[in-house]
């Protein structure tokens, strides 16, 4: 991710952090990829032995290709936003010579795989775990559930990317995916063509709808406005405190934010009441201005919550985890109830 991010930099792109999960071709792939693994999982296809003993021989030869692919799977899919601690980490990095960029990637990656790898040189640690046996296999299934509701949520995230045809598109696929999956079981090449050309059959007619971005939308949601340079310039010209909310669909520590703090009523009112101006930059698709704005507060990724306050220079930074008091406060509004 790092030499991706670093790459496409200097060609001149506008990326930050998090900038795999704004192609829709990716989120598509990322979304049938859980489902499939989701499917295995639940016992809807296995392995074939060929395949096993292949994976086998990589892992005893190659066991560090294993590990790698599954490590990168991990990184590109769970932390597509900053918060809390990674912020400054990222911000910096994003402005860094590649050398020290790739440092601080490094030393994240280092930080991810920390508690497998304690695990691993701590041969005591391993008694505590529970030993083989039934258990395991009704664990596996259960383990299928969070892979399938990680790809419901990467489907409601390419909806807000491609809108209702991209989502169309993917659920149709995942359906013939399914279909192919159940008629290799099925045995015989009748039905194993059959599921193989259905596939291929519904990737080719739904794949433009998978990576065709459709225009931005025009029309704004009632509690907010697009966020824009221009807009934040306008409200503080008529001296007007604004608050402005950098977040993305994909982000799950924006939506917590957005959840617990920003959309509740005493919040609410409490901007209302100040006439505080709420803007909301979202980055769910690529966007060459918001990304420059993070990258002129520090930061690679979102959330990133500014508050300027009538008359000030420069606003206020919030922290990466709000909490209703801690908005409250900041408007300069203790307690509303």
């Amino acid at each position: 991710l790092a030499a991706g991010l670093i790459v496409l930099q200097a060609a001149g792109q506008s990326a930050g952090w998090g900038f795999q999960l704004q192609e829709p071709a990716v989120i598509a792939a990322l979304a049938l990829l859980f489902f499939v693994i989701g499917l295995n999982l639940v016992g809807a296809f296995e392995i074939g032995g060929s395949v096993q003993n292949f994976g086998g021989g990589l892992a005893e030869k190659r066991g560090g290709g294993g590990a790698f692919f599954t490590g990168a799977l991990a990184v590109i899919a769970a932390t597509p936003c900053t918060a809390p601690f990674m912020a400054g980490a990222l911000g910096w990095a994003a402005t860094a010579p590649p050398a020290q960029a790739l440092a601080v990637f490094a030393g994240l990656g280092l930080g991810f795989a920390a508690p497998f790898t304690l695990l691993s040189f701590a041969p005591g640690l391993r008694t505590l775990l529970p030993k083989p046996g039934p258990w395991m296999e009704r664990f596996r299934q259960i383990l299928a559930f969070p892979m399938f509701g990680a790809a419901v949520w990467l489907v409601w995230v390419l909806t807000s990317q491609t809108g209702q045809n991209g989502a169309g598109a993917i659920l149709s696929l995942m359906v013939a995916v399914a279909f192919a999956f159940w008629a290799w079981r099925q045995g015989g090449l009748v039905w194993r063509a059959s599921g193989l050309a259905a596939a291929a059959f519904v990737a080719l007619l739904t794949w433009p709808s998978l990576t065709a971005v459709p225009a931005p939308m025009t029309e704004i949601a009632a509690a907010d406005d697009r966020w824009s340079v221009a807009a934040v310039e306008a409200a503080r010209a008529e001296d007007r405190p604004v608050f402005v909310n950098f977040t993305a669909d994909w982000c799950v520590s924006c939506k917590y934010n957005e959840a617990v703090a920003l959309s509740r009523p005493a919040v609410q009112d409490a901007f209302a009441a100040q006439g505080v101006v709420y803007l909301k930059g979202d980055w769910t698709r690529r966007d060459a201005d918001i990304a420059a704005e993070l990258k002129t507060h520090g930061r690679a990724g979102v959330p990133l919550y500014l508050y300027y306050s009538p008359g000030a220079v420069a606003p206020i930074v919030l922290p990466q985890l709000l909490t209703e008091g801690l908005v409250l406060q900041t408007i300069g509004v203790a307690d509303l109830k």
